[in-house]
C-alpha cells in the first residue's frame, strides 16, 4: 500500500511540472505574438511580398520638406484683354457667300474670313460713280465762279451758289467712298468701271475661330454675330477676391490655380492688377497673368480654383496616399526589414496636419526618422 500512494505522489508531481510548462510555453507563445506578422491584415507588424509590392505599384518614400503657404483660397475664370477679343459682324445685311473657316481654325490679321453678297452694294456703286462725275463739273464751276467773284465779274449769290454745291456733292462723295473702303470695296476700282456685289470681310486680329453663327446662304443683318476671334497669346486669370481678404491681396503675389474639370495639375501665375471698387456680390476683381505653356492649351471661359500666396512655408510632410485615417486616428507603414520575398513594415500612428498640393504636414516630426522610408500605395493594409 506504501508503495501504491509512493507511485501515486511521484505520477502526481510529473503531472503537475508537466502542465506548468504547457503553461509556460502558451504564455510565451501569447507574448511573442503581440507583434505578430500578417501579410495584408491587422496586428503591429504587416508584411508585404515583393510579388504583391510590384503588381500594386507600391512605392518606398521618405520624409521630405513641402510647401505649406498661407494662402487665400477664391476662384475665377481663364480670360483675354478685350483686344485680343474680335467680335465679327457686317456692316450691311446681305447673304453669305462663302465661309470656308472651321471653329478652331487659327487666322492671321488681315485674312479673308467670309464673304456677302448684296445688290445694294451695286446700287451704292453707282451712286459713287454718278456723285464722282457732278464733284468734276461741280469743282469746275465753283473754281469759275470764284475766279469771276474776285473779279466783279459775277454775283456773289452766283458764287455762294456755286460753292455749296461743291461742297454738299463733296460730302456725298466722301461719305460714299468711306462707306466703300468699309466694305473692303475698292473705291479706285469702281472709278475705273468695275462692279461687285460681294463684300469680304477680313480678320481684324491674329488668333483662333472660337465661334461661327453662319452658313452658307444665311442671311445676316449688322446685329448678327457672324463668328469670333480669340488671341490667347495674352492669357490671364480674372479672379473674385472677398472683400475681408482683398487688403492682403499685393501685385506680385503668387497664384497657385488649378482647373478641376480638366486636371489635377497645378499651374502658376502672378498678381498682375487689383480692382479698385466692390461688386454687388462684395468682391473685387483681381487680374493674374500665366506662367503660359503652350503644351497647356488653356481654353478661354475656363473654371478656375486658385490660392493666393501671402506667405511661403515649408514643413516636413509625407504623400497623402502613404498613410491613412482609421477612426479619427492616422496611420502609416514604416519599413522595418527587407529579404529576398518581402517587406516587413511597423504600423505607426502619426499625427497629421493640413494638407496641401498632394501631402499632408507631419506634426510629430520628431517621432520619426529622416531616414525612414514609408509605404506609398499601401494604405489599405492599414487597419485596427
Amino acid at each position: 500500500m506504501k508503495i501504491c500512494m509512493k507511485y501515486l505522489t511521484v505520477f502526481f508531481l510529473m503531472f503537475l511540472v508537466l502542465s506548468c510548462g504547457k503553461s509556460e510555453t502558451k504564455s510565451k507563445d501569447i507574448d511573442e505574438s503581440s507583434e505578430m506578422i500578417v501579410p495584408g491584415g491587422s496586428g503591429n507588424l504587416v508584411m508585404v511580398t515583393k510579388a504583391q509590392f510590384q503588381e500594386e505599384n507600391m512605392k518606398l518614400v521618405s520624409v521630405q520638406d513641402a510647401p505649406f503657404p498661407n494662402h487665400i483660397k477664391t476662384t475665377g475664370i481663364i480670360d483675354v484683354p478685350p483686344n485680343s477679343k474680335a467680335v465679327i459682324s457686317a456692316y450691311i445685311g446681305g447673304y453669305i457667300k462663302n465661309s470656308p473657316l472651321l471653329i478652331g481654325d487659327k487666322v492671321k490679321k488681315g485674312q479673308a474670313l467670309v464673304t456677302i453678297e448684296n445688290l445694294e452694294f451695286i446700287q451704292m456703286q453707282q451712286e459713287y460713280i454718278e456723285i464722282a462725275e457732278q464733284l468734276t463739273y461741280l469743282r469746275s464751276e465753283y473754281e469759275r465762279q470764284k475766279e469771276l467773284f474776285s473779279e466783279n465779274i459775277s454775283s456773289k449769290k452766283s458764287y455762294l451758289k456755286a460753292e455749296s454745291d461743291y461742297k454738299r456733292t463733296s460730302a456725298m462723295y466722301n461719305g460714299l467712298r468711306k462707306k466703300l473702303q468699309m466694305l473692303n470695296i475698292s473705291p479706285t476700282s469702281v472709278e475705273a468701271g468695275n462692279f461687285t456685289s460681294v463684300s469680304t470681310i477680313y480678320a481684324p486680329i491674329n488668333g483662333s475661330i472660337t465661334d461661327i453663327s453662319i452658313s452658307t446662304g444665311s442671311y445676316v443683318s449688322p446685329a448678327d454675330k457672324i463668328m469670333e476671334i480669340v488671341n490667347v497669346d495674352h492669357i490671364h486669370l480674372e479672379l473674385k477676391v472677398f472683400e475681408k481678404d482683398v487688403l492682403k491681396i499685393k501685385k506680385g503675389q503668387r497664384v497657385i490655380f488649378r482647373i478641376p474639370e480638366w486636371t489635377n495639375e497645378s499651374f502658376e501665375g502672378e498678381i498682375h492688377l487689383i480692382g479698385k471698387s466692390i461688386d454687388k456680390n462684395r468682391t473685387v476683381q483681381v487680374h493674374a497673368h500665366i506662367d503660359f505653356d503652350e503644351k497647356h492649351n488653356f481654353i478661354v471661359g475656363m473654371f478656375v480654383e486658385t490660392d493666393i500666396v501671402i506667405a511661403d512655408n515649408t514643413s516636413i510632410a509625407l504623400p497623402e496616399s502613404a498613410s491613412i485615417d482609421v477612426n479619427d486616428k492616422n496611420y502609416v507603414l514604416i519599413l522595418k526589414s527587407e529579404d529576398k520575398e518581402s517587406y516587413t513594415f511597423l504600423k505607426k500612428e502619426l499625427r497629421i496636419g493640413e494638407s496641401y498640393n498632394g501631402f499632408n504636414k507631419i506634426i510629430d516630426s520628431k517621432s520619426i526618422n529622416n531616414t525612414d522610408q514609408f509605404l506609398l500605395g499601401g494604405y489599405n493594409l492599414i487597419t485596427e
